[in-house]
């Protein structure tokens, strides 16, 4: 089963997803696949947290630009997080867009129980310069994609999950 928890920033969406990938899991201990390359301060803050809250529940595997050969390896169930920081690490590393989507869906067509997490940036103003107009494109289609092929879709905002699909 493909799971899906997309929201913007702050909606809740990792803690849900965390959640809900542990109540799927059951016995076994979930993989948590994470992407975040470029680290500040405060970036770093953001990580240090996501570490504490999930403890030893998880084999953390880090992914920020081969996301499909590190998935396609995990023998349990799997959590990514975050498909936008690693669309980012794609973008950042000059990868084709045509290229990134095909290695998103083909993650997506890997038989295992998985939960993708994805950030809402389609809400806001068309942005005023050429890359960050170029990220919100890749985004959205990557959210149609994932939107495709999950079994169930949330939308997060204020820590809670509204089911879409």
């Amino acid at each position: 089963m493909k799971t899906l928890f997309i929201g913007g920033v702050k909606s809740g969406k990792s803690r849900l997803a965390e959640a809900y990938i542990l109540m799927r899991a059951g016995a076994s201990k979930p993989y948590y696949v994470a992407t975040t390359e470029f680290v500040d301060d405060e970036m770093q803050l953001r990580i240090d947290r996501h570490q504490q809250r999930r403890g030893e529940l998880f084999t953390t595997l880090e992914a920020p630009v081969k996301l499909l050969d590190t998935v396609a390896a995990c023998r349990q169930p799997v959590l990514v997080e975050c498909v936008t920081m690693w669309l980012n690490n794609q973008l950042y590393h000059q990868v084709p867009e045509a290229e990134s989507l095909r290695e998103l869906e083909a993650v997506l067509r890997l038989p295992c129980d998985m939960v993708l997490v994805h950030n809402e940036v389609g809400f806001g103003i068309i942005p005023d310069n050429a890359l960050a107009r170029q990220f919100v494109d890749l985004s959205g289609k990557a959210a149609q994609l994932m939107g495709l092929h999950c079994d169930k879709v949330f939308f997060c905002s204020a820590g809670l999950a509204l089911p879409m699909k």
